[in-house]
């Protein structure tokens, strides 16, 4: 689960320093008495305690400001001074402390109610924290800080939709943020495993329930026990759609291309249009060294219905050339290397096109490209076996 808060703010927030005569909105009786209490030395402790702020003094700071409360016990703008210091400190106990007595006596003060919500926050009480960011949010829509932690606050208490909305619209205003991206993906896990709990709560041995069980191992790459739930789904329902889709996708995923091929079939079948499962049939014939052109008849109509396929058409470029078509190859496959351009054995196929012309500049450019994709794949490979190699001799 999402944190609920964390030990630093995820941003910053420029120190704001209040106005703190008299603020408009206060009630009368408590502007008149605050109004009553600027005496000057009340005065005089706030322009030391603005001076011990710009030389970065806090601490003097913080003092001067409670003694200006002890003088002014209804300065409301000095305790929203005050909370800013103690909350740019990182002491939550005492910015909330100051800061709800300070909105007690005028509720008017926007930026102290948003720094109470997140000095809750902080403090681990989302459930005070919720509706201070609430409404410090519908005051300012674009307060990126009060939305994260308004967001990680609703994760904390399981309104997980509700917390995926604003983390859209902060992500919608900060596309390049990891972190949002992070906790958004955190979310919808959790959705997708409340979801999936929904699902066996209203019938375990239904169809939704034995393919997400084989989904979920398959992922792991246990296509064993993936196979068996798929072969439970099969059973309740040989005829829906998908059911022989998820088995033949097992069988390909461990490159059993015949035991693939007649699930695909029996999709195909049930669902004639599914553009993946005649690819994949097409592609479990190519790799099992079967008719190029019965490949070919099944990749023409795969194309034909879903012709944004690129895998599908770099396919087709495969059993082209396989069938001494190298020419009518080629737009398949420049199509297919334009959309996947770090795809190895496109760059493989391409050189074989070229080659088969002539063109052996290109077909040169080509192997080239293909070696390096090649290397760098194996190489990436190797650092990450050393990785967890050095990772474990640390344990040791």
């Amino acid at each position: 689960m999402v944190g609920q808060h964390s030990a630093s703010p995820l941003f910053w927030w420029p120190c704001l320093l209040a106005v703190w005569l008299m603020l408009p909105g206060a009630p009368a009786a408590q502007a008149g008495q605050s109004k009553d209490e600027v005496t000057p030395e009340v005065q005089q402790l706030y322009a030391e305690a603005r001076a011990a702020q710009q030389q970065n003094q806090v601490a003097a700071a913080i003092e001067k400001y409670r003694e200006m409360i002890k003088l002014a016990p209804h300065l409301a703008a000095a305790y929203n001074n005050l909370g800013m210091l103690y909350f740019d400190s990182h002491d939550y106990v005492h910015a909330a402390e100051v800061l709800k007595h300070g909105l007690d006596i005028n509720p008017d003060m926007p930026t102290a109610a948003a720094m109470l919500g997140l000095s809750y926050f902080q403090l681990g009480e989302g459930s005070k924290a919720e509706p201070l960011l609430r409404a410090a949010l519908r005051a300012n829509p674009g307060d990126d800080r009060v939305e994260m932690v308004l967001s990680q606050v609703l994760v904390g208490e399981n309104k997980l939709a509700e917390a995926a909305t604003h983390l859209n619209n902060y992500l919608g205003r900060n596309p390049k943020d990891q972190k949002g991206w992070y906790l958004l993906g955190k979310t919808y896990l959790e959705l997708s495993e409340d979801s999936l709990r929904k699902i066996d709560e209203i019938d375990p041995d239904s169809v939704v329930a034995h393919e997400i069980a084989g989904e979920i191992d398959a992922s792991m790459h246990n296509y064993d026990l993936a196979m068996v739930e798929y072969k439970k789904a099969i059973d309740l329902d040989p005829h829906l759609p998908g059911t022989h889709m998820h088995m033949g996708d097992a069988y390909w995923s461990i490159a059993k291309w015949d035991s693939a091929e007649t699930e695909f079939k029996a999709e195909l079948a049930n669902d004639p249009y599914n553009c993946l499962a005649r690819w994949k049939l097409a592609n479990s014939m190519l790799e099992a060294n079967e008719s190029a052109q019965d490949a070919l008849t099944e990749l023409n109509r795969t194309i034909d219905r879903c012709p944004a396929l690129m895998q599908a058409r770099a396919d087709r470029g495969r059993a082209l050339i396989r069938l001494g078509k190298q020419a009518d190859a080629l737009p398949d496959l420049l199509m297919a290397e334009k959309d996947s351009p770090g795809e190895p054995s496109i760059h493989f196929l391409l050189a074989a096109a070229y080659r088969a012309q002539g063109n052996s500049a290109e077909a040169l450019k080509e192997m080239q490209t293909y070696s390096r994709l090649q290397r760098e794949a194996s190489e990436a490979v190797a650092r990450q076996a050393n990785e967890v190699k050095a990772i474990k001799s640390s344990e040791q």
